[in-house]
C-alpha cells in the first residue's frame, strides 16, 4: 500500500479514526510536557477512575442525542441520587448494595418521567430536562441542607469507586513480580477477543458484498489497536490492576454496544434518529423508543451518582455540577452527530477519555482553571465543526 492509498483510506474513514488520533496526540503532548508523569501507572489509573462517572453518562447521552434530543438534567440528577444513596446508608441503615439498587431504581423512574414529558406530553426535551436540572439541583441542596456533606461509612459502597479487582496470585510471586496478573490475563483475553471479532465481522461484510479495508490496512489497524490495549493493560498492571470502576464501565459499554449493534431495539433507536417520521410509518413506536432511551439515561445517572459518591466516600452539595456538559462534550468528541442517527457508545467512551485527559494533563501542568474552561470549550466546538464538515463531505 502506498502512502497515497493510506491517506485516502484515512480521509474516507476520518470520522471513525479521528478521535483515536486526537487521543494519541493529546497523550503525547502531555507526556512530553509533564516529563512522563502523565503516562505513569498511577496517573493513568486515576485518569480512568475519574473518567468512569462521566463515561457512564456519555453513553446514555449518546443515545439521547442519536434520537435528536438532549438531557440537561443528568448532572444534578446524578448528584441527587448519590446523596439519596448516602442518606439511605447513614439515616435509614440500609446496606451498600441496597443503596445502589435504590439509586438505580429512582434514576430509572426519573428518566421515565422526563421521557413521558417529551414523548407523550410533547414538551421539548431541552425544556423538560432544564426543568429537571432546576428541580434536582434544589432537591440536592434540600437533602444535604443539614450537614452540607454526608460521609459514607459503608465499606462495600466505598470500594466501588476506590478499590481494585483481586489478583489471582500475590504480587511477590516469581512470575512477573509487582504486576497484577489477573489484569494482564484480562487484557490478553480482550486483545484476542477483539482480533477474532474484527476478523469475523470483516469476513461477514465481504460475504454480503460490503466494502472493507484492504488486507494490509486491516492488519495494520489490528496491530495498532492491539498494541494500544497491551500498553494500557501493562500500565494498569504496574499499579494496582483494574479498578472496580473501570470494570463496571467496561460492562456498561459492552452491554450497550450489544444493544445498539445486535438487537432490534438498537436498530429502532438509530431508525428514529435517522428519520422519526419514516420510522413511525415503518412500524417503529417513536414514543416507546423515546421512553426507553430516557429511562436508560436515568438508570445511568443513578450509576454515575453511585460511582462519584463512592469515589469521594461522601455526598456534597456540589455533586453533579457541570456533569451534563462534560457528558455532552464527551459524546460529541466521541463522534455522535448533532443531526441525530449517528454515534457509537464505544466512541463515547473514547470521547470521555479524551475529554478527561485534557483536564488531567492541564492539572498536571498547573494550567489556570479559567484557561482550562476556554480550552475545553474550544475542543467541543472543534468536535462539532468536525461533525458538520464530515457530513458535508459525504453528502
Amino acid at each position: 500500500m502506498t502512502l497515497k492509498d493510506l491517506r485516502s483510506i484515512l480521509r474516507s474513514n476520518i470520522r471513525d479514526y479521528g478521535m483515536y488520533i486526537a487521543l494519541l496526540v493529546i497523550m503525547g503532548i502531555f507526556t512530553i510536557a509533564t516529563h512522563g508523569v502523565f503516562i505513569s501507572s498511577r496517573n493513568i489509573a486515576n485518569l480512568l477512575n475519574q473518567t468512569g462517572y462521566i463515561a457512564v453518562l456519555a453513553i446514555g447521552m449518546t443515545l439521547v442525542i442519536v434520537i435528536r434530543h438532549i438531557d440537561l438534567s443528568v448532572g444534578f440528577l446524578s448528584g441527587f441520587l448519590g446523596a439519596i444513596a448516602a442518606i439511605a446508608m447513614t439515616a435509614w441503615g440500609v446496606p451498600g448494595w441496597t443503596a445502589v439498587l435504590i439509586a438505580l431504581a429512582l434514576g430509572t423512574a426519573a428518566g421515565l418521567v422526563t421521557g413521558t414529558l417529551v414523548a407523550r406530553v410533547g414538551i421539548p426535551a431541552f425544556v423538560a430536562s432544564l426543568a429537571g436540572w432546576l428541580i434536582y439541583r434544589g432537591a440536592l441542596l434540600l437533602v444535604t441542607l443539614k450537614t452540607g456533606t454526608i460521609i459514607i461509612p459503608d465499606a462495600f459502597f466505598n470500594a466501588i469507586g476506590n478499590s481494585y479487582i483481586p489478583d489471582i496470585m500475590p504480587k511477590e510471586a516469581t512470575f512477573l513480580p509487582e504486576l497484577h496478573k489477573l489484569t494482564l490475563l484480562l487484557g490478553l483475553a480482550a486483545i484476542v477477543w477483539f482480533n477474532l471479532r474484527s476478523i469475523r465481522e470483516r469476513n461477514n461484510r465481504r460475504r454480503y458484498g460490503f466494502e472493507v479495508l484492504p488486507t494490509d490496512m486491516f492488519a495494520l489497524k489490528l496491530v495498532f489497536l492491539s498494541v494500544v490495549l497491551a500498553l494500557v493493560t501493562w500500565v494498569l498492571a504496574g499499579y494496582n490492576g483494574m479498578s472496580w470502576t473501570l470494570a463496571i464501565v467496561i460492562v456498561v459499554v459492552a452491554v450497550y454496544h450489544f444493544i445498539t449493534t445486535r438487537t432490534v431495539l438498537g436498530r429502532h433507536i438509530y431508525a428514529v434518529g435517522g428519520n422519526p417520521e419514516a420510522a413511525e410509518l415503518s412500524g417503529v413506536s417513536v414514543k416507546k423508543i423515546t421512553l426507553w432511551v430516557f429511562g436508560s439515561m436515568g438508570f445511568l445517572c443513578g450509576l454515575s451518582g453511585v460511582l462519584f459518591a463512592s469515589r469521594l466516600q461522601s455526598a456534597t452539595t456540589q455533586a453533579g455540577t457541570l456533569f451534563e456538559l462534560d457528558a455532552i462534550a464527551a459524546a460529541y468528541i466521541g463522534g455522535v452527530s448533532a443531526a441525530g442517527g449517528v454515534g457509537k457508545v464505544t466512541g463515547s467512551l473514547v470521547g470521555a477519555i479524551v475529554y478527561m485527559s485534557l483536564t488531567s494533563g492541564m492539572n498536571l501542568m498547573g494550567t489556570d482553571i479559567s484557561l482550562q474552561y476556554i480550552i475545553r470549550g474550544a475542543v467541543l466546538v472543534a468536535a462539532v465543526i468536525f461533525d458538520v464538515q464530515t457530513r458535508k463531505a459525504k453528502s
